[in-house]
């Protein structure tokens, strides 16, 4: 396990981020908000009742517990696994630059390995031999050269690209929690990971079994903690393509390996390719991409958690009204727009406006989109 120094929350607080971070409609970024606002998570928890009933909610969610957050952290306990909360060492440093990155992760084995560049590998679940030959292949060399390899733990190339950086340092990401591995017959492969210097990690809670709507939060997390990200394998429209899109929304690289033209499994990566993405045949494509990226982003230095600092002053500005609440919501709608454009629009201080919108996030109201746009849930009449 790693001891680096730094940082570090203290046992109750870190149980208040779980309790946070595991309440309905927190999210990221209102946890984010929360903690800018009141200074930190207990504080927040306080305050979440009354916010939820401004921003219009039907009814008040259950907030967790200390009891259900001392019971989680028991089960980790029990699982050989940890929570490690953002800015603390051993959270993974280029994740922290995504927006919107997870306050907080679950994870089993040594964080060592995230103190190595590293590169992400994904791809079909019903890959061909010549698909896992070359995704296991990648993993291998590029492990060799010092990269630890990241991937959903899927099968077909996920499952490639692990078994052939599980010698040199691999990171899977699961879309439910870590004690609800899936696919289960990679139970095997993680006990390896986790045993051979790996990590395993996610952001849903213990007892979560993953829904379709996981795994694309599960593949932000495997493009954020890459430089870069290759895709093997991938139909028009897969999970990989996800994957290959966010992390070009987050700036990584985006490389992909060619494929016959008569194979679907190829039709995405070679539709990449046509878009821009960087061909890989060999290791050496991506590592020559990747090398001149290193030094700029892996020893950026760990910042404190925000609950480290002192809270922000906020009484410069009044609160919202009433009325500058309904200004908003009828600025809002099912179309995505820029809080910018919110601001100009109803004339509001900007610190209002990110007010309201936690207000109405609180409330089930808001969705939240990538490049900070939003829009209103429309309630049923």
């Amino acid at each position: 396990m790693n001891k680096a120094a730094g940082p570090r929350l203290s046992d109750r607080q870190r149980l208040n981020w779980l309790r946070l971070i595991r309440t309905p409609n927190v999210g990221p970024a209102s946890f984010r908000d929360l903690i800018d606002r009141f200074g930190s998570a207990e504080a927040a928890i306080e305050m979440l009742p009354e916010l939820m009933i401004s921003g219009g909610a039907g009814r008040i969610v259950r907030i967790p517990s200390m009891a259900d957050a001392e019971a989680e952290m028991e089960t980790a306990r029990k699982h050989g696994a940890r929570f490690v909360c953002i800015g603390e060492p051993d959270y993974p440093p280029i994740l922290r630059r995504i927006d919107n990155p997870p306050p907080l992760l679950a994870m089993k084995g040594t964080a060592d390995v995230f103190g190595l560049p590293s590169v992400a590998i994904v791809g079909a679940r019903n890959a061909s031999l010549a698909g896992i030959k070359m995704a296991r292949t990648l993993a291998a060399e590029l492990g060799r050269e010092g990269y630890s390899v990241v991937s959903g733990l899927a099968r077909g190339i996920d499952t490639a690209a692990h078994q052939g950086s599980v010698a040199t340092g691999t990171i899977g990401v699961l879309a439910g929690g870590l004690d609800r591995p899936y696919p289960p017959e990679n139970i095997n492969l993680i006990e390896e990971i986790t045993s051979s210097g790996g990590t395993i990690v996610s952001e849903m809670p213990f007892g979560w079994e993953p829904r379709a709507q996981d795994f694309p939060r599960r593949n932000r997390i495997v493009a954020g903690i890459a430089l870069g990200l290759v895709v093997v394998e991938a139909a028009k429209r897969s999970g990989s393509l996800i994957s290959a899109r966010l992390a070009g929304e987050m700036g990584r690289l985006v490389f992909a390996v060619p494929g016959s033209p008569l194979d679907p499994r190829a039709a995405g990566t070679n539709g990449l390719l046509k878009d821009g993405a960087i061909l890989v045949t060999d290791a050496r494509d991506v590592i020559s991409a990747i090398a001149p990226l290193i030094g700029s982003v892996v020893s950026a230095p760990i910042s404190a958690p925000a609950s480290f600092e002192e809270p922000p002053d906020f009484g410069a500005t009044p609160p919202p009204a009433d009325d500058d609440r309904a200004r908003v919501v009828e600025a809002l709608g099912p179309v995505p727009v820029g809080v910018d454009e919110i601001i100009r629009h109803t004339g509001l201080h900007p610190a209002q406006i990110f007010m309201i919108l936690l207000e109405l996030d609180l409330a089930g109201r808001l969705e939240r989109h990538s490049g900070g746009a939003v829009s209103l849930v429309l309630l049923d009449p």
